[in-house]
This record gives C-alpha cells, sequence and structure tokens, in this order.
C-alpha cells in the first residue's frame, strides 16, 4: 500500500519558529509548502515557498487556493508593545490582521480540505494570559486559543484537530527588536530562553498521529515562566 507524503502548509517560514518548524518537517519526510514575504534558505526538494504579505489579508485565500495539505501550522508573528496611554492603535490593528486575521483566513480556506486525521495548529504565546506592555499582543494571542478550541469542536467529527503552542521568551529575530527595549523579555527560570527547535518539536507531535486524542488544547513551553 503506497501512503501519500503529508504536506504541511506553514506561515512565518523564513526565519525563527517558523523556519525552525519548516526544518523539522522536512527532516520527518514532510511535504512543506512555506509562507514568508521572502523566501528562506530552504534547497529541499520536498519544499516550495510561496511569497506573500499575510498582511493583506485579502490576498489569502487566492494564494493558497491550489493548495490542499493535511496540516497547517501558522507560525508568522510580530511583536510591538505599549502601555496603556501609550498604545499605537494601528500596530495593534497590524498584529490583529497577521496573527488572528491570517489565521482565520488560512483555516477558512484551508479546513474544507483538510482530510481525515488533518491538523491545524497555531503559535500562541505564554503572554495570552496577559503581561505588562503587551495587553495588544497577549490580545491577539488570546484570540487564537478561543478560535482553536471553537474550530476544534467543529472538526472533530472529521478526525481534525486544533491546537495552539504557546512558547515563552524564544531565541529569534523577535527577541532581538530594538522596538520592544523597554519591554524586555524575561528569562526563564530554566536560566535560558526556549529554542526554537523546541517549539518545532511540540508541533511535530502535535501533527503526529499519536496527538489525534489532543484538540483545543494550549501546550505551553515556558521554561518554568508561569509557575
Amino acid at each position: 500500500m503506497v501512503h501519500m507524503r503529508p504536506h504541511a502548509l506553514v506561515t512565518g517560514a523564513s526565519s525563527g519558529i517558523g523556519a525552525a518548524i519548516v526544518e523539522r518537517l522536512l527532516r520527518d519526510g514532510w511535504r512543506v509548502t512555506g509562507i514568508s514575504r521572502r523566501a528562506g534558505l530552504f534547497e529541499h526538494p520536498a519544499f516550495d515557498h510561496v511569497s506573500l504579505d499575510l498582511a493583506d489579508v485579502g490576498a489569502i485565500a487566492d494564494a493558497v487556493a491550489g493548495i490542499a495539505p493535511t496540516a497547517l501550522v501558522h507560525a508568522a508573528g510580530m511583536l510591538r508593545v505599549g502601555h496603556l496611554g501609550l498604545l499605537d492603535h494601528e500596530e495593534g490593528a497590524a498584529m490583529w490582521r497577521l496573527h488572528v486575521d491570517a489565521a482565520e483566513r488560512l483555516a477558512n480556506a484551508l479546513a474544507p480540505r483538510l482530510p481525515k486525521g488533518g491538523r491545524i495548529v497555531f503559535i500562541g504565546s505564554r503572554t495570552a494570559s496577559g503581561a505588562s506592555g503587551r495587553g495588544q499582543y497577549a490580545a491577539t494571542k488570546a484570540a487564537l486559543i478561543a478560535l482553536a478550541r471553537s474550530w476544534a469542536i467543529e472538526l472533530a467529527p472529521r478526525g481534525v484537530t486544533v491546537n495552539v503552542v504557546a512558547p515563552a521568551a524564544t531565541e529569534t529575530p523577535m527577541l532581538k527588536d530594538p522596538s520592544r527595549a523597554d519591554v524586555a523579555p524575561k528569562l526563564p527560570p530554566i536560566g535560558r530562553y526556549i529554542r526554537p527547535e523546541e517549539v518545532a518539536g511540540a508541533v511535530a507531535f502535535l501533527l503526529s498521529a499519536e496527538a489525534a486524542a489532543i484538540t483545543g488544547q494550549q501546550l505551553v513551553i515556558c521554561g518554568g515562566s508561569s509557575l
């Protein structure tokens, strides 16, 4: 019997957590379509790249129209910080578009095409429970939990799971973004930041057959930060 190679659509594929997820899935034998504004460094026969700025949410449905994956992983993200009284509403709206609106449009387009055993994973954040100076960002990540739990209920009869992987501060370009200078990342109690490959490992597990009974959940990878 010939088994089809599983196919994942991964956003934010050019750097950080998204790139680590692409690397892990390719190593595990997946076919991967990566979405990002610029092409990543992947030269692999099982990797395809779609150049797309996810902030242009109106272009998402057409961009994925010809793609029928077995899994969707939305890892694209941005962080803008600001304390109440000094909030930049445009930056808040930009985070909402990238994290929530894009997730909604991707899932709306792709979920009907996912096969039995299909998977949806959103990259959230430990800050979804609230964090000083990151209220707008935290709100978008909290919204992903609500979407995941709602869609998990809808898709359960089809054997499709929807989950969120929520890391604490992770060693990515976002961690060093100068725009967050007045809201420094907190070092987890384990004495180091989370590594992108650790987040990718959790995503790989949730995409596996062994995780078929896990749906509507948020897996927090915090290095003890939430203790």
